[in-house]
């Protein structure tokens, strides 16, 4: 036996149904930020701050992150020398 279901509701309806919380309070709240700081322009702090909340257990800081990529980059180079 086999049965379908079509539900037709929109995002909002759905996520009340499932009784999720609207976060779109928040959400505004952090586009206005990030708009803020687009506007006024970001510093170096700004951008490292931003890097240790996103990535916190992955790198301490962004050295880490420079230091990771530089790895990366320059790991499968080699000396050009054949043989």
């Amino acid at each position: 036996m086999k049965v379908n279901i079509e539900i037709d509701c929109s995002p909002e309806e759905a996520r009340a149904f499932m009784g999720l919380p609207d976060v779109r309070p928040l959400h505004d709240l952090y586009i206005d930020r990030m708009t803020g700081l687009m506007k006024d322009g970001i510093t170096a702090g700004d951008v490292e701050r931003l890097m240790s909340n996103w990535m916190p257990s992955a790198a301490s800081g962004i050295g880490e992150v420079q230091k990771a990529m530089w790895n990366a980059m320059t790991g499968g180079v080699t000396s050009g020398k054949k043989g």
